[in-house]
């Protein structure tokens, strides 16, 4: 399995990441896009730094994309950002784009949440059908686009969704094992009644409601999530925060050995 590092703000520019990337022995840099350093491609920046340090990069797309809003403007550009984020994956193999499925603007009533997008299905549905067909088109089966759980997979019209990207091929899961475990587990489920599709794993450590904690500083059984992912052939992230948590993450793993020795 091949293990990456996130975007720190200590090392924000591709260069520093992908230095410390492989300082740790590890394979791979996940570029956030919600990053001021990532709003342009700078693709021949990128390749270097890749080549000079020996890693690859995956994507992290922007966690506010909603490619569904209702204001047409928005969603257009929303739809772009990805496109264009394919078609820079292409030209530097990159392998994952994760991206986050939004369940959009609801009201708070006195008995129940209310979402918009579930009481205007033709449109939620319409504009994401849109969307896969660009990304489809966009992507021409050389990476994956992977969903990342955010606590409300048990929504059933973002299931109905989920069911709707995963009918295309081009489109996987991301497991983020900390957040589910804050979350009570509620994405568990259906990531393990889809674990074939499962390719990406963000892992960190957890104690109750608070994540992205040192591997070894919760309670989390983190041998567990590193065999599911072994089993499925995913990439995972370490995604802690600090430089300093991800060399003691590390330490952890290489202890534990749960990862190969050259860290």
């Amino acid at each position: 399995m091949d293990w990456g590092i996130p975007t720190l703000l200590e090392t924000p520019g591709p260069e520093a990441s992908a230095a410390l990337c492989r300082e740790l022995g590890f394979d791979f840099v996940e570029l956030n896009m919600n990053l001021p350093e990532y709003q342009q491609w700078d693709i021949q920046r990128l390749m270097k730094a890749a080549e000079r340090y020996g890693v690859y990069f995956t994507i992290h797309l922007d966690e506010r994309l909603d490619l569904c809003d209702f204001n047409p403007r928005i969603a257009e550009a929303y739809l772009q950002t990805p496109v264009e984020a394919i078609e820079a994956a292409k030209h530097l193999g990159i392998p994952i784009l994760n991206m986050h499925l939004l369940e959009g603007v609801y009201f708070t009533l006195p008995d129940k949440k209310h979402y918009l997008y579930d009481s205007h299905r033709n449109h939620f549905f319409g504009r994401l059908a849109k969307a896969i067909a660009r990304c489809e088109e966009a992507a021409e089966g050389k990476l994956s686009i992977c969903i990342e759980n955010t606590g409300r997979f048990s929504l059933p019209f973002l299931r109905e969704a989920l069911g709707r990207l995963l009918d295309s091929p081009l489109f996987g899961l991301t497991y983020d094992i900390g957040h589910d475990f804050s979350a009570g587990e509620a994405d568990k489920p259906f990531i393990l009644e889809h674990q074939g599709r499962l390719q990406h794993l963000h892992i960190h450590d957890a104690l109750g409601r608070r994540n992205h904690l040192p591997l070894g500083a919760g309670e989390m059984d983190i041998p567990w999530y590193i065999e599911l992912g072994e089993r499925h052939c995913c990439r995972a992230v370490l995604e802690v925060k600090t430089a300093q948590a991800l060399w003691e993450s590390a330490g952890w793993l290489k202890s534990k050995g749960l990862i190969a020795s050259r860290i």
